[in-house]
């Protein structure tokens, strides 16, 4: 029988081979299934599981939110001058979605090195956002013109890094009033938490000091920006959306620009504070603090050698117009009030006056060092005499010293608008106690009766003290803001007696007609009241005070100088600066000197 070759190509089937024909075909099918099942599992994880999240990377990869920051509102002079504005210049900005995190050590390093910003300031800022951040980060601000050329030099280096245009803030006048302006500065990140809830984000300006951090609200206006797509190479291709950036509100303010240049020069390099205020409303003209700083630094990135600088000059941001300090015989305005109010001396008490006067065996002298003779209120004050003046806080005792003194405002805030200002300090009897375990004494009262002991007081407290004799007996609420409230919304009455209003007039008047104040006594302003003040300031130089106001028959100006360790008498230093300050107001010059004429060019009559 002939045999059939069988279709297995001659191989038979034995009990071993039975089923290993299919055997790779089982393996092949079941690794299939695993590995799908595998990629099916990642799949449904990255879409039920992360999907939300992988979304809105790719997103972010095409969507790109250019944020829009305000202009701030401008600040004004009562007039319409401008004080502080805003300026157009170049910020450098990073977009992290944009950026390769491969090539970001480079790109950080080369941003480094043309902006001079430490490699670990601009990551710090990345860090912040993420890398997966649809908005644009700032950098750094101001960057100059060749900053400008470099950065595009290098643009095939700096992919997700544009310079775009935006405003900062410019004070046009230097450091003219700077403690008053105060600056604008990017918020730092505790002040960003802490903000937060405002709706303040990274990379926002904001007031740091003075009028600028006093009405924020007022001038920060609404960020606004678009929402654009854009392609790989960031490149817009269409804008979903658009919000329109809200400038802030503009401020005028009580200032008065040549006023405060008035002051500002004849304060100088002296260590101190000039306030100028109306004693009738309390409307600031000037507020002057040396040393000071030029604000237009903050607009831009402040570097380590910078801040050196600025500390080199000596706390160039304290505004020592609101710091306490002792007032010395200014403080004589008050002594008179308490004596004559307390009911014990009235306007015609005449008092003996000695070389010094003796009291629980400490001895107040006299500064002429042999007294004045009999002296009445009038003539007390314009020779400043201790004697007289502490025989009269010790008769009128110590609570109604110290009672009238925080009637005229000292020991609390006046209320003024900027957010740095000082209480000063009117000791007691509690006080005392507290801080030294020991009773107030008769030569407390008599310390303070001469403004000297723990009586710290304000160049602006001071300014509204002098303001209450000039307006005839109202305290007035300093305040920068100008307004067109009536004056009596601005004061209180202190419920004085007329008798003790017009003799503290009188005195004050005779201070600069005939006292210590004759460097006020000049024929070309209108007359002037005031008080001079020497306060012992050991281990340094005594400082000077002068406070005074014009016209006398209807004040619309009070003027207080305070030059701090400057030696001399109040009389001698401070009065000049106030008679500079008053001239500038009333646009009275002194007559030209003997021979300094200043002569006329040929062929003029």
């Amino acid at each position: 029988m002939t045999a059939i070759p069988s279709s297995t190509g001659g191989r038979q089937s034995t009990p071993r081979t039975v089923g290993r024909n299919y055997q790779s075909l089982v393996v092949m099918l079941l690794v299939s299934t695993f590995l799908f099942g595998a990629i099916g599992s990642r799949l449904a994880y990255l879409q039920l599981v992360e999907g939300e999240r992988n979304r809105q990377l790719a997103e972010n990869n095409r969507i790109r939110l250019v944020p829009k920051q305000p202009v701030r509102g401008n600040i004004f002079d009562r007039k319409g001058k401008v004080l502080a504005s805003s300026r157009l210049s170049y910020a450098v900005y990073l977009w992290p979605v944009a950026l390769k995190k491969a090539e970001w050590p480079q790109t950080r390093q080369r941003l480094a090195e043309l902006l001079n910003i430490p490699e670990e300031d601009i990551q710090k800022r990345v860090d912040r956002e993420g890398f997966d951040s649809p908005s644009l980060i700032r950098i750094e601000r101001d960057i100059s013109p060749a900053q400008i050329t470099a950065l595009a030099e290098y643009g095939n280096e700096l992919e997700g890094v544009e310079v775009d245009i935006e405003a900062v803030r410019n004070y046009p006048n230097g450091d003219l009033a700077a403690h008053v302006l105060g600056y604008t500065g990017e918020l730092n990140d505790k002040e960003l938490e802490d903000r937060k809830d405002e709706g303040y984000r990274m990379g926002d300006i904001v007031g740091q000091m003075g009028v600028e951090e006093a009405f924020e609200q007022t001038l920060r206006g609404e960020w606004g920006g678009q929402q654009v797509e854009v392609d790989g190479g960031g490149r817009v291709l269409r804008v979903l959306g658009q919000k329109q950036a809200k400038s802030g509100r503009d401020l005028r303010l009580t200032i008065d620009l040549d006023t405060q240049k008035a002051a500002e020069a004849a304060l100088g390099n002296q260590k101190g504070a000039i306030v100028a205020l109306n004693p009738n409303t309390g409307a600031i003209l000037a507020m002057v603090s040396r040393p000071t700083f030029d604000p237009n630094i903050f607009s831009t990135r402040v570097t380590p050698e910078i801040w050196k600088q600025l500390q080199a000059k000596g706390t160039p941001f304290v505004n020592r117009s609101m710091r306490g300090f002792p007032p010395a015989s200014t403080f004589k305005v008050v002594t008179q009030t308490a004596g004559m109010e307390s009911g014990k001396y009235s306007p015609d008490t005449v008092l003996p006056t000695f070389a010094a006067l003796n009291v629980g065996g400490t001895a107040f002298g006299e500064w002429n060092h042999a007294g004045f003779g009999p002296l009445g209120f009038v003539r007390a004050m314009a020779m400043s005499s201790n004697t007289f003046h502490g025989q009269v806080g010790r008769g009128a005792g110590g609570p109604e010293l110290i009672k009238w003194a925080r009637k005229y405002g000292f020991g609390e805030k006046t209320g003024i608008e900027l957010s740095d200002e000082s209480s000063g300090l009117v000791a007691d009897d509690a006080w005392k106690r507290k801080q030294f375990d020991w009773e107030w004494t008769v030569g407390d009262t008599v310390n303070m009766s001469i403004g000297q002991g723990f009586t710290q007081a304000t160049p602006l407290q001071v300014a509204v003290m002098f303001a209450v004799p000039a307006n005839g007996g109202y305290r007035v609420k300093p305040h920068l803001l100008k307004d067109d409230e009536e004056a009596k919304n601005w004061r209180v009455s202190l419920n004085m007696k007329e008798s003790t209003v017009k003799t503290l007039r009188k005195g004050l008047r005779e201070v600069v007609a005939n006292g210590t104040g004759k460097a006020l006594d000049v024929p070309h302003l209108p007359p002037v009241a005031g008080k001079s003040g020497t306060a012992e300031a050991p281990p340094g130089k005594a400082h000077a005070w002068f406070g005074g106001f014009a016209p006398f028959d209807k004040p619309e100006i009070v003027v207080v100088a305070f030059a701090e360790h400057s030696g001399g008498g109040g009389g001698k230093v401070a009065a000049p600066m106030v008679r500079q300050v008053m001239e500038a107001y009333f646009k009275r010059k002194p007559p030209a000197e003997p021979g300094k004429e200043k002569k006329k060019p040929a062929g003029q009559n």
